[in-house]
This record gives C-alpha cells, sequence and structure tokens, in this order.
C-alpha cells in the first residue's frame, strides 16, 4: 500500500501541486483518481464497495499521502473517508449506505461534512442553523464555514438544530444535504494560512427541503453520534500529524548535513544535533502513542479523554517541530520553494481543527477529575 500511495503521489499529484497550492484548490477530477487507484475507504465493507481492510489501513493511507508534504489533498481525503463515510456506514440506514458508500469508494460522489458556524466552533452547543419539520420532511436555514471539501462535495452531513425547546447540545440532528437541492448554495473558497489547495468553504441554507429520508440516525440524537465519531477523525488527526513529524525530520536531517557554515556541517554543531535529537525522541514517543491508541481503536476501546490526548500531543509536537526545523534551515526556511515552509504553514491549523488544544485539554481535564 505505500508503494501504492509513493506511485500515485509521483504520478498525479507532484507535477501538478505548486499549481494546485498556488489556485487554491485541487481538480475534482483527482477524486475520480484516488477512487480508481483503490485510495478511498477502503474499511468500507465489500457490500458497499469498499475493500473490507482494517481501519489501520485505512487511516494510514492520507498519512501516507502528507508524508510527502501533500497536507491539502490528505485532509480532503480524511474528512470524506475517515469521517464522512463512516458516519453513514455506522449511523445510516441500508438505503443510504447503498446509495453514497459505492460512490464514495470510487470518488464519483465527495462527502463534507458542516459542523462549525460562524459563531460555534469547537462549542457544538452554539449551533444556529436550524431545520423546521413540514409534511414528509424538514426545511433547512442556516450557513456553516471553513467547511473542509466544501467547494467539490456532491452532499454534506450536515448539523442542524431540530429541537429548539431544549437547551445546549440537546435537539440536534443531522442530515444528508445534496448540494444539486434549490436553496443550497456555496460561498467563495476561503484563502488559508496554509493548506491552500484544498477548498475550504461557507455554506448556506435558505429554505433548503430535505425528506425525512435525509435523516442521518435518530431525530434530535445527532450530537450523541458526533461523540461517537469524534475519536476516530482525532486519531487521524493526530496520525497525519505524526506523519508530518517524520516528513519534515526527514528534510531537514538531509539538509543540516549537507549545509554548510564556518567551514563545518551544521550537523557537526552541539546546538543542532541536541535540537534533532530531542525533535526525534518526540516523534518517537508521540509514535509509541498512536501505535497503542491505534490498538485501542481496532478493539473499539479508544474513548474521547484518549484521543484527544493523542489529538493534542501530536498536533502540538507537530508545530514545534515546524518551527524548530524552519528555524534549522535559516533564511532559506523562510522561501517558499524550500518544503519546509508548506509543512510549517500547513501544521498550524492542525492545533485548531477538529477541536482546538485548549478544547482537547478541558476533555482530558474532565476524564481525570471526572
Amino acid at each position: 500500500m505505500q508503494s501504492t500511495i509513493a506511485k500515485f503521489c509521483e504520478a498525479e499529484i507532484a507535477p501538478e501541486y505548486d499549481k494546485w497550492e498556488n489556485e487554491g484548490i485541487f481538480p475534482r477530477d483527482l477524486w475520480n483518481k484516488l477512487g480508481q487507484a483503490g485510495l478511498l475507504c477502503v474499511d468500507i465493507p465489500e457490500k458497499y464497495g469498499g475493500h473490507g481492510a482494517d481501519a489501520e489501513m485505512a487511516l494510514n493511507i492520507p498519512c501516507g499521502i502528507a508524508c510527502g508534504n501533500y497536507g491539502s489533498v490528505a485532509v480532503g481525503m480524511s474528512v470524506h473517508s475517515d469521517i464522512v463515510a463512516h458516519y453513514i456506514l455506522n449511523r445510516g440506514n441500508e438505503n443510504q449506505k447503498l446509495h453514497y458508500l459505492p460512490k464514495m469508494v470510487t470518488g464519483e460522489l465527495v462527502g463534507a461534512i458542516a459542523m462549525t458556524e460562524p459563531a460555534a466552533g469547537s462549542d457544538l452547543q452554539g449551533i444556529q442553523t436550524k431545520a423546521k419539520k413540514q409534511n414528509g420532511g424538514w426545511v433547512l436555514n442556516g450557513s456553516k464555514t471553513f467547511i473542509t471539501n466544501g467547494q467539490h462535495a456532491d452532499f454534506v452531513v450536515t448539523v442542524a438544530k431540530t429541537n429548539p425547546n431544549v437547551k445546549g447540545s440537546s435537539g440536534v440532528s443531522l442530515f444528508l444535504v445534496d448540494t444539486s437541492l434549490k436553496g443550497f448554495s456555496r460561498g467563495r473558497n476561503l484563502e488559508k494560512l496554509g493548506l491552500h489547495s484544498s477548498d475550504t468553504s461557507e455554506l448556506f441554507f435558505d429554505e433548503v427541503e430535505v425528506p425525512d429520508s435525509a435523516i442521518l440516525g435518530e431525530v434530535d440524537q445527532g450530537f450523541i453520534t458526533l461523540m461517537t465519531e469524534l475519536p476516530r477523525e482525532r486519531l487521524a488527526l493526530a496520525m497525519s500529524a505524526v506523519a508530518a513529524m517524520e516528513y519534515m525530520m526527514d528534510i531537514t536531517k538531509k539538509y543540516v548535513s549537507e549545509r554548510k557554515a564556518f567551514g563545518k556541517e551544521l550537523s557537526t554543531f552541539q546546538n543542532t544535533r541536541f535540537k534533532m535529537a530531542k525533535l526525534q525522541t518526540e516523534l518517537r514517543l508521540n509514535k509509541a502513542f498512536i501505535k497503542e491508541c491505534v490498538g485501542l481503536f481496532a478493539e473499539g476501546k479508544l474513548d474521547a479523554a484518549t484521543a484527544s490526548m493523542a489529538k493534542v500531543a501530536a498536533t502540538e509536537a507537530q508545530c514545534k517541530m515546524a518551527d524548530e526545523c524552519l528555524q534549522l534551515f535559516g533564511g532559506y526556511g523562510y522561501m517558499k520553494e524550500y518544503p519546509i515552509s508548506r509543512a510549517f504553514a500547513d501544521a498550524r491549523i492542525q492545533k485548531i481543527y477538529g477541536g482546538t488544544s485548549e478544547i482537547m485539554l478541558e476533555l482530558v481535564a474532565r476524564d481525570l477529575f471526572n
């Protein structure tokens, strides 16, 4: 699988990636190519068009893309394959599974999930998008922002308030909203600090009518579904952080072994050696913890607190490594043509999406103090 990913990156991503980054989006047909290469939704059962692989293989595929410093593609793949597909597999009815999953495997359909709103990020209790019941269906009104795959998505798992009479996170439901529906519209493709070719969009719902069959799971039970599925998302983010760290270590080790200062390679200076030694230690520690978490996930035992620990530890370490490695590149590290600058910019969002580091620490603390 690693060989397949490397060959795919070399043939289909590397030649055009800089162009895509400058344009702010990669082409829609890349999804079809990913599907043809067998790199999407591999742990979806064969009954629904997948390969029936285990979760570890599935989670490692976007990591293989991230190892090439193609984070914009990796994050979109992860949302599609590791998040949206499993919401449908675990919470969808048979008709929903048969309709969406086979086409997600091939890349014919691209999925997104819309939680975040202009006034509600990590605090999902603040969701304002509403779904009002009508005969045979629902009417959705509201807006979402920072939605990965928003421009390419053919459907969006949308979080909306269905019971306005209850407080907080209660009364929230999930809807499968096809982007072809009347009243649905996409805003601009947002410009970001990093992950430039990962399309990130505003989405708008203006009297969007969906049938009862569009409900994913049970009415008013959406928050429970979100909490159940979030550990996988946070594990995926932690794994991608480790993959990015491995890439940064490789290119920095090579650079300091070749670059000279005062007549000697940078790798011979104690400062460089100690910095690299500490970074390698953090990488190994995070890899070991991630391996434990993958094992727990495979056994159905990965709880929210442990997934939060993995996410905050790995993403904080990724950002620290990006900063330290860029510093070792000196002035060249600040140049866009050097890949460490892209790795630096791409890393920063990792401490924000999927739950900020502060939210992760709060979840760990709640578990710690019961």
